[in-house]
């Protein structure tokens, strides 16, 4: 062997990380169009659920307006809650907001402490014979005059009371009658075929179109 022979190999290094080179800008152009596609897809689905959010927020604050409008006898911080409990109790029903307002209008006016000639309490003026059969289905304690006349409660009994009736009679019309006069009463009207009375339909309507 001759000494002058290198021992190390001075050519080219191995081709190997030339090609990991190479392979790299392939992974980043894939990395940017996977982005690009999650950023088109989402485009899609965003536009979509902030108008929902805009319009649930804007609900809210049309309900809050008709609240201080009114001498309610309640906090405003309690008012504030009570407009987000009365969008997602009367949208949980498949209610219109506002037709749940015109009927507290005709009701109590919006006095939360509002007690009936006929003992009816509260912003939606409910019997507590009626109102202690509506929380046992609702699952809610009851405790007399401390749940009536808690706006929350009260406002989730009275609109689940409402669904039922228009479920019972097939006819907001009627339903709203017996929500006024009891469904016992309207119903011994329909099976004497005698007429239904609609004083307290027109005063809703009126209500509804000035809320």
């Amino acid at each position: 062997m001759e000494l002058n022979e290198p021992l190390i190999r001075t050519g080219h290094p191995p081709h190997s990380s030339s090609q990991k080179k190479k392979g790299l800008p392939f992974f980043r152009i894939l990395r940017k169009v996977a982005l690009v596609v999650v950023i088109f897809i989402l485009s899609f689905h965003l536009p979509n659920f902030i108008p929902g959010l805009n319009h649930r927020e804007q609900t809210i604050r049309e309900i809050l307006e008709v609240l201080e409008r009114h001498p309610t006898g309640l906090a405003n911080v309690t008012k504030e809650e009570l407009a987000e409990v009365i969008y997602e109790e009367a949208t949980r029903h498949n209610h219109d907001p506002k037709f749940i307002l015109a009927l507290i209008a005709i009701e109590s006016s919006f006095q939360n402490w509002s007690v009936s000639e006929q003992g009816a309490k509260g912003l939606m003026q409910i019997m507590p014979y009626v109102a202690e059969s509506l929380a046992q289905e609702l699952g809610i304690e009851y405790s007399g005059d401390r749940t009536l006349f808690n706006p929350y409660l009260n406002i989730k009994m009275g609109i689940y009371y409402l669904t039922q009736l228009t479920k019972d009679f097939n006819d907001i019309r009627l339903a709203l009658a017996a929500y006024n006069y009891g469904p016992t009463y309207i119903k011994s009207l329909m099976e004497k075929k005698e007429g239904i009375p609609l004083n307290y339909n027109r005063k809703f309507l009126t209500a509804y179109q000035n809320i």
